[in-house]
């Protein structure tokens, strides 16, 4: 007897197991500002041909249908999903969230562009606006020392107040870049998108313009996780797993039966 539904078997463990791996991160991250879930897709693996539909069963007869047994089953990869979450309001007028499409564009360290929808932005000491790491918000902008009242319109605008000036001045626009394919950014740490082959090249824009989003000053942007759905996927990949356990289990056991009894 043939040990292939061990093997298929275990393909659906190692599937299941990573797609775990997959909601345990959504789930880690269900406060992570501007964080966006994955899904992961699976795939069949390579089929096995005992019989090709239409193959001559007889001189003149031929198969209806063919005889393919499946090797298993793999994670073909992980899709990210870009739904909009939920704008909470903080008040601070260094927090941004875009309503729409777009990423804020940051100066990585090595002179990489980093892409984001975390907008808790803060002023470095030098007056600079920067991520809570430190990297810069592109293109630059500088808020004078002593400048109140820091303003950001629905385009990036941003305005300070500067003693001595009666109105306020306009200390530089935030852009927002878009991509052909979001879905080839490649994730990295600290909530940074970077831009690759498959996504195409960055096209920076004013924002709420050509279907970029709008900037909202004094709010962020929710994860997009949702507890529930993540827990009912929790469930379900334990049940998979479970049955592929058995399925081995069940195999074993067989295969036991036959080298004992025949």
């Amino acid at each position: 007897m043939s040990s292939a539904a061990m093997h298929i078997a275990r393909t659906g463990l190692d599937a299941q197991d990573m797609r775990m791996r997959v909601i345990s991160n959504n789930l880690a991250n269900v406060n992570t500002t501007g964080y966006k879930r994955d899904r992961a897709a699976f795939e069949t693996l390579a089929y096995q041909t005992v019989t090709s539909p239409g193959a001559p069963s007889t001189a003149e007869t031929k198969y209806a249908t063919g005889l393919n047994l499946g090797t298993g089953v793999r994670i073909q990869g992980t899709a990210r999903i870009d739904t909009q979450g939920a704008m909470q309001t903080t008040g601070n007028s260094l927090d941004l969230a875009l309503d729409g499409d777009g990423y804020f564009q940051v100066q990585m360290p090595g002179g990489t562009l980093g892409y984001t929808r975390a907008g808790n932005f803060s002023r470095s000491p030098q007056g600079l606006i920067v991520t809570s790491e430190g990297y810069q918000v592109m293109p630059g902008i500088t808020v004078p020392e002593g400048a109140t009242a820091i303003t950001v319109g629905t385009d990036g605008t941003v305005s300070a107040s500067i003693p001595g000036q009666a109105a306020a001045s306009q200390l530089g626009q935030i852009q927002v870049a878009s991509f052909p394919n979001t879905a080839g950014l490649l994730q990295g740490g600290d909530n940074y998108l970077t831009e690759t082959a498959a996504s195409g090249a960055a096209n920076l824009g004013v924002a709420g313009v050509d279907g970029r989003g709008g900037v909202r000053q004094g709010m962020l942007e929710a994860s997009n996780v949702n507890v529930v759905e993540e827990l009912v996927d929790m469930i379900e990949t334990q049940r998979a797993y479970e049955v592929n356990s058995k399925m081995i289990t069940a195999t074993d056991e067989m295969l036991k039966y036959v080298n004992q009894n025949i």
